[in-house]
């Protein structure tokens, strides 16, 4: 079966020159199967028209707040000639059309080892997984929205000149008119027409940059309605009849519900129901605030294992580091270079991080006619439809998603378990449920990104270089770990697990340095905790780029160089993330890092983008680390929307800064942070000044929404070494 994406592109010359692509090898076994209103007409997988010239570009991503309901039509409507006002979006159904093979790999692909990479995206395809992550959704859907775009542009073109006894080929559009010398017509015209018209072998793409949308910041499409609050999410769904749940879970996966006070329970009033198993107990009312009072009331106990604590956490990760570790990279004889040298070595540890998206875990379910209907904030439709199908024994023919918004998710929308337990509780009830984890119980039961820890080791040349470079890191397999549960029925999946172990790739991404070494050898030193754990914004470049970029600052110093052109002088293969570093530099103001300065550096590459990242630390009154400002320097390729691309980094910058602050923390078996204050974000009183410049870049469209995390830490770390001669080795900072 072929990839969806794969298109054989050729230049064609002659009337309407430009691009062309071959149209025919689209796979015909996948038919659109987009719900069309009767004044609609459906175009492609991704386009409607409207009669009206509305038009509705079909998303398959989550939009969590990155921008995809504006970037991914951005591309249909510039293809297309599309006015920018005239286009609506929608989320688009489970589908093989809309799979996203790339997400999978950068998060299952270590789940499958053995299994050829072709071979898991055609399975993939085949199963529709649908995936939000990775910042994949641009290098994933460009290029088979921009033929989306092409293929209702000649449609219309053609229907126009039909129109006009003209040639097609002669006929262009703008601004949501196919144009021909002096004629016009409106997209909305010709929709009908268009729409049963047959396409070209070859199907040309616009050429030109006249009237393009691709590159400008045109206003996002789902800011005006989260602004007046017409912005739909899933606890604003309403049902006739609907009841709400609150729920308890198991503090750990063999943990078992021993006893719970019903009878106390059912004192509260508009309390209703209760519904219990072994690993969860949910208490339903007539509005949400009465189903938690009443689940405080059942006061559940659960006998069972509990969550490592910080201290086996940590004696985990020393233990696994002595341990037998797996190759992640290799290259010349480290162990050759490091005998009877002098070595610098440094240790690095990072705590387990929390998403604390805004919108905690909820869906809203209803079963009827031997139906179940899902309202659900999903990063994985696909997954969370197969979940709940799972749950109550049902097929997935007989479940129905529809994806909504998301309040934040920072990865934690890629777990199912709230949709499958909304979808017992509506089986179970035979009435409309809506499902909502309360704030601690989202932050006792969130996967976090997982905690490691490092030991690295180089040997220096007498002019700096680095002869040989040897990195052991510590870590959980999260890869094998998230394709294990969220892919549970897998048998492509099981056959991997068969063979034998070995490194992590999600768990090492970003520990290989871009720098030019000598020898270099990158181990993963895989290690089993009870304690579960997830993909959070950043992946683990967040604690691999921490290791690797303050490690950097370090050997600088010894090599008596200064931190920012040490770097430059090693990056000879990496022009574009040399470039990052020289921009942010002379936009920031580097001063070299020198003592008292409060100044440091660091980059990294991720997505196929590179970031270059300035902050300026110091301490407060307290004695507190506090960042004042971070100046970042970004090539992420081709920007189809720059100030999305501009938002996406400071997000991301403000995230990492976060991280170097906050940190899960188990004592006695539990999370030790139960609310959102006392997880310690940065307001907007104690936030740093940012700022974000991006290079113009001709390279393809890299990821953007985890890129501003993983350099951020690393820069704040040296920057507090600079400010006050303390080497900060260990995430959060304030856990010294």
């Amino acid at each position: 079966m072929a990839e969806i994406t794969r298109r054989r592109l050729l230049v064609s010359g002659g009337i309407g020159a430009g691009l062309v692509v071959a149209w025919a090898v689209w796979p015909r076994a996948y038919l659109p199967n987009l719900a069309a209103a009767p004044d609609e007409r459906v175009f492609n997988a991704f386009l409607k028209i409207a009669r009206d010239g509305k038009i509705i570009v079909a998303v398959p991503q989550c939009e969590h707040g990155q921008g995809v309901f504006t970037t991914l039509p951005q591309i249909v409507a510039d293809e297309l000639g599309a006015d920018w006002r005239t286009i609506g979006v929608e989320a688009a159904p489970v589908s093989p059309l809309y799979a996203n093979p790339l997400a999978a790999d950068w998060l299952f692909g270590d789940g499958y080892t053995g299994v050829p990479e072709r071979g898991r995206d055609e399975v993939w395809t085949r199963e529709a997984l649908m995936l939000t992550g990775g910042s994949t959704s641009i290098r994933r859907f460009e290029a088979p929205l921009r033929e989306a775009g092409a293929a209702a542009r000649v449609l219309l073109c053609q229907a126009a000149a039909q129109r006009w006894d003209a040639d097609w080929r002669d006929c262009t559009t703008a601004d949501g008119f196919v144009v021909q010398g002096d004629r016009r017509l409106r997209f909305g015209d010709l929709a009908e027409a268009a729409a049963s018209g047959s396409l070209p072998a070859e199907l040309p793409y616009r050429i030109g940059d006249e009237g393009r949308l691709s590159g400008q910041s045109v206003p996002r499409l789902d800011v005006p309605a989260k602004v007046d609050g017409s912005a739909n999410f899933v606890a604003d769904v309403r049902l006739p009849d609907m009841v709400f749940a609150s729920i308890r879970q198991a503090p750990h996966r063999d943990a078992r519900l021993r006893s719970a006070d019903v009878a106390a329970a059912e004192r509260v009033p508009g309390m209703l129901h209760v519904v219990r198993n072994d690993r969860w107990i949910a208490a339903v009312a007539n509005n949400w605030w009465a189903a938690n009072r009443a689940l405080n009331a059942l006061a559940p106990r659960f006998e069972g294992p509990v969550p490592p604590d910080d201290a086996a956490i940590d004696r985990a990760l020393g233990a696994a580091l002595e341990a037998e570790g797996y190759p992640v990279s290799q290259t010349g004889d480290v162990a050759g270079v490091f005998a009877g040298g002098r070595l610098i070595e440094a240790e690095y540890r990072v705590a387990p991080a929390l998403h604390a998206a805004v919108e905690p875990p909820a869906a809203t379910a209803h079963w009827q006619n031997e139906r179940l209907e899902l309202w659900a904030a999903t990063q994985a439709p696909s997954l969370a439809r197969a979940a709940a199908a799972r749950a109550i024994g049902v097929s997935e023919r007989q479940v129905i998603l529809h994806p909504m918004l998301s309040g934040g998710s920072f990865g934690a929308a890629l777990e199912v378990d709230v949709v499958a337990q909304a979808a017992i509780l509506a089986r179970e009830l035979r009435r409309p449920v809506q499902l909502a984890w309360s704030r601690g119980e989202a932050l006792l039961h969130d996967r976090v990104r997982a905690p490691a820890r490092a030991r690295m080791a180089v040997r220096l040349a007498p002019n700096g270089a680095i002869l040989a470079w040897r990195a052991r890191i510590a870590a959980p397999a999260t890869g094998r770990d998230l394709a294990a549960r969220l892919l549970p029925d897998d048998p492509l999946r099981r056959l991997a697990s068969a063979l034998p172990p070995g490194a992590d790739d999600y768990a090492l991404r970003g520990a290989v340095p871009p720098y030019r070494l000598g020898a270099s050898a990158v181990w993963h030193h895989p290690v089993a905790l009870d304690l579960p754990t997830g993909h959070l914004r950043g992946g683990a470049d967040g604690y691999n780029a921490f290791f690797t970029e303050c490690f950097l600052d370090e050997l600088a110093r010894v090599a008596g160089s200064e931190p920012m052109s040490y770097r430059v002088g090693l990056l000879g293969g990496e022009p574009r993330l040399a470039r990052c570093l020289t921009t942010v530099a002379a936009l920031g103001g580097w001063s070299g890092g020198v003592p008292g300065s409060g100044q440091g550096i660091a980059c990294h590459r991720m997505a196929d983008s590179r970031i270059a990242v300035l902050a300026e630390a110091g301490f407060d009154a307290g004695g507190r680390p506090r960042v004042d400002r971070l100046v970042a320097a970004v090539d992420c390729g081709r920007a189809i929307n720059p100030d999305i691309v501009r938002q996406q980094i400071e997000g991301g910058l403000i995230f990492g800064a976060a991280t170097t602050q906050a940190a899960a923390h188990y004592h006695d078996g539990l999370a030790s942070i139960r609310r959102y204050g006392e997880i310690g974000l940065p307001t907007l009183a104690d936030a740093p000044e940012v700022s974000v410049e991006l290079i113009d870049s001709t390279a393809d469209p890299g990821g953007v929404a985890d890129l501003g995390v993983p350099a951020v830490a690393p820069a704040i770390a040296t920057a507090l070494f600079a400010a006050e001669g303390t080497r900060w080795r260990h995430l959060p900072f304030r856990s010294a």
